[in-house]
């Protein structure tokens, strides 16, 4: 597509849907929202990038292949589950670490959750991608 004004915009919207998925996959282990739904938004920012300036400059702006990316988000999801191993829990049982603890404050809370969610979130941000690119470059 040959518009300036949907380059021009892209731009922007590509960056403000980033930073919103990296806000749903934050806010979602104790509200509406998580890995998958935020993985969702961070992948439609691009697909509208390659829409406005087509496949080749999204693959470039990507700067890896998202075939890499689903894989990575799979063993990075695979081992959040794995680490409950360490502990001699079972498989996928979440384990805190609190950094920064005191007397009177926990600390910050660290979670194999919010790793597996990472996980999911770059998993499914791979794979759309790599469906939606493969789809498009078809066409």
């Amino acid at each position: 597509m040959n518009s300036v004004i949907l380059r021009a915009g892209t731009r922007y919207l590509a960056g403000l849907l980033l930073l919103v998925s990296l806000f749903m996959l934050l806010r979602g282990h104790n509200e509406p929202g998580g890995g998958f739904i935020g993985g969702l938004i961070g992948a439609t920012g691009f697909v509208l990038y390659a829409v406005a300036c087509g496949t080749r400059d999204a693959r470039a702006a990507l700067r890896v292949a998202p075939e890499t990316i689903a894989i990575a988000g799979l063993l990075i999801a695979l081992g959040a589950g794995l680490a409950a191993a360490l502990f001699g829990d079972d498989l996928f049982t979440g384990q805190w670490l609190f950094i920064g603890e005191t007397e009177d404050d926990k600390g910050l809370p660290l979670s194999t959750v919010l790793v597996f969610d990472i996980g999911v979130y770059v998993a499914v941000f791979g794979s759309v991608l790599s469906l939606v690119f493969t789809m498009e470059e078809e066409v």
